[in-house]
């Protein structure tokens, strides 16, 4: 297995950058407004609240919110009835949240750009990995709850 030096949080970090490079040096037509800071501020709280949600059921199941780390259950309460991947769909609400706020066009680019690369980078591993360790309960969850939405 690759060794992945650089966590999903730092991604967060960097895409957090990025939004604000972009909004600084090339912003494109700009979208700012009261709603749109309303808006933006609901969408990253949303994406707080999500990544919070859901690393707090990882802690209740004993299992390592460390990408490949100890793997010790699958969670599939809570909002991980909804979505596979809650915290990373958090971490794309808080950039989206913050790219909203921004009210650059291009900084509206960075939240795809991070969920490409978090799931080519991550959970397409971190699926492979759950298949193996869990394979009947992984299967069925898979087949009835999306990777993102």
């Amino acid at each position: 297995m690759v060794k992945r030096i650089i966590y999903p949080p730092i991604w967060l970090v960097l895409g957090i950058v990025l939004v604000f490079a972009c909004n600084e040096f090339f912003p494109g037509p700009r979208f700012t407004s009261t709603a749109s800071q309303l808006l933006g501020g609901a969408v990253l709280i949303a994406g707080l609240t999500l990544l919070v949600l859901a690393g707090g059921l990882f802690k209740r199941a004993g299992t390592d919110l460390i990408p490949f780390g100890n793997v010790s259950a699958l969670v599939t309460r809570g909002v991980y009835r909804y979505s596979r991947n809650p915290m990373y769909l958090g971490m794309a609400a808080i950039l989206l949240g913050c790219a909203i706020t921004v009210g650059a066009t291009t900084a509206l680019l960075v939240p795809p750009l991070f969920m490409v690369i978090i799931e080519w980078r991550y959970i397409r591993a971190e699926e492979a990995l759950l298949q193996n360790l869990f394979p009947q309960e992984f299967a069925a969850y898979r087949s009835r709850v999306r990777r993102w939405l």
